[in-house]
């Protein structure tokens, strides 16, 4: 195992943005029955995951990353699965053409139930109860039995995040990620007139699978055009989940977390000397780690130090998220302290969290033209300063939702109570995560033109 770590030291930590279960009985119960099931991943997934990351670092390949801001129990179909991973199958697509890479897929998806929260309680009509904290820990619905912390419901979250592996496994290898079906559903994206401006890369990346075609290259001849490589990852929050689910890995001996591929420290569990950090620190998977605008130098260097002593390719990502406007004051002087370590790191762009604001309706939302505009400016101080800009983070789904304002279709303000689902944050919904994709592309390519000595930004 980890030299001197073990999965459960975390609970002598200071913790933050976890329940206080009132049952220890009951939860006690839960993680002895978590602790015999089934890992939810495999070790040598997660093992791939890191060589693949590894090629993100060096600019030899691209991380996509996105999914559900949170999980839910009662939206859970095997339709919204589909739906999602045919969006980011199309984004992918559009992706490679653009940074001339493999793009490396990620969802956030089969666990990401918990949600970290600004306040510990929230109050509507006079009446103040405990936040909802992700359907793994309460109930979203605002009454005092459901926001009561129930560890149950973790066991409920194993089974959604099995069977939704279930269902990715099949739809990864059973061809329905065949790289022409794929880019048939995304020409249907530019036939609109407002998506004029995308039928031209469109019919570029046609005809170039048509030639591969011609060529005999398709995916009766060539696997990699039928099938794909797609991972799992989550907000490590609720550590009595991930403690039970950490497996020793048979083939190494290392303990892995079970719970995903990939795992991330939020924003506001980035404490050195915290829970989540400690728990995080002993696992071989790749940890990814939430770098917003209060991240200073010296703790960014006590996090790369305790997650990635060993300075391993492809093992910690660091996700940054500041907010369109602000990319520029905060994220050069952290890519210029993981310089001056020289930290092998994937630097990846989460354009959602410091963009949202509450609409004159009232509904949170994310304006597209602003996580727009920080892809744009994470990509320019990357430029700027000759390092890797790796990929890119967000919360979407392949729904028809109308929870972020902007894109083609022109979501506005009135229109968010139409189809406003989100048990949390606002989703780009598919087409709004298609044109980005488009766009981003657009950037890739750009940069490909000028700086002829990597392959991405």
């Amino acid at each position: 195992m980890t030299k001197g770590w073990s999965k459960s030291d975390w609970r002598a930590k200071p913790r933050v943005q976890m329940p206080d279960y009132t049952d220890k009985a009951a939860l006690n119960a839960v993680e002895a029955q978590l602790a015999k099931y089934p890992p939810l991943v495999f070790a040598g997934e997660a093992r791939k995951l890191r060589r693949q990351l590894g090629e993100v670092a060096q600019g030899k390949a691209f991380l996509l990353q996105g999914g559900d801001c949170a999980e839910s129990f009662a939206e859970f179909t095997a339709d919204t699965i589909r739906d999602t991973f045919k969006v980011m199958l199309q984004m992918a697509v559009v992706l490679t053409y653009g940074a001339k890479v493999p793009v490396v897929k990620v969802g956030r998806m089969a666990g990401q139930f918990a949600k970290p929260r600004s306040a510990a309680t929230e109050t509507a009509g006079g009446v103040e109860l405990p936040s909802y904290r992700g359907d793994i820990i309460n109930g979203f619905e605002f009454t005092p039995e459901a926001r009561i912390p129930d560890p149950q419901r973790m066991l409920q979250a194993y089974t959604q995040a099995a069977a939704t592996l279930n269902l990715l496994r099949a739809f990864s290898t059973g061809g329905f990620a065949d790289i022409h079906r794929v880019h048939s559903w995304t020409l249907g994206f530019t036939e609109g007139e407002k998506a004029e401006r995308y039928r031209d890369l469109s019919n570029r990346i046609a005809d170039a699978l048509d030639f591969m075609d011609a060529a005999g290259v398709n995916a009766e001849t060539a696997h990699e055009l039928g099938t794909v490589n797609f991972y799992t990852s989550h907000e490590a929050l609720l550590l009595e989940y991930e403690e039970a689910l950490c497996r020793i890995d048979s083939t190494t001996g290392l303990p892995v977390a079970g719970s995903g591929h990939m795992i991330w420290i939020g924003d506001r569990t980035r404490q050195p000397d915290g829970a989540h950090v400690e728990f995080c620190r002993g696992v071989q998977n790749p940890i990814g780690l939430k770098c917003g605008p209060s991240l200073q130098a010296d703790d960014l260097k006590r996090l790369i130090e305790r997650l990635n002593p060993e300075n391993e390719a492809g093992r910690l990502t660091l996700i940054a998220r500041f907010g369109a406007g602000t990319v520029g004051d905060h994220l050069p002087r952290l890519i210029r302290t993981v310089q001056d370590l020289g930290a092998n790191v994937v630097w990846t762009c989460d354009p959602m969290h410091g963009n949202t604001i509450k609409s004159a309706s009232g509904y949170k939302t994310r304006p597209f033209e602003s996580v727009l505009r920080e892809v744009r400016e994470f990509f320019a101080v990357h430029k700027a300063e000759g390092t890797v800009a790796g990929g890119v983070h967000f919360e979407m789904t392949g729904q028809d939702v109308t929870e972020c304002t902007g894109g083609v279709r022109a979501v506005t303000d009135e229109n968010l109570s139409d189809r406003y689902h989100t048990a949390c944050d606002p989703r780009l919904n598919a087409s709004q995560a298609l044109e980005l994709a488009f766009l981003i592309a657009e950037e890739l390519s750009a940069s490909r033109q000028t700086s002829p000595r990597r392959a991405a930004i």
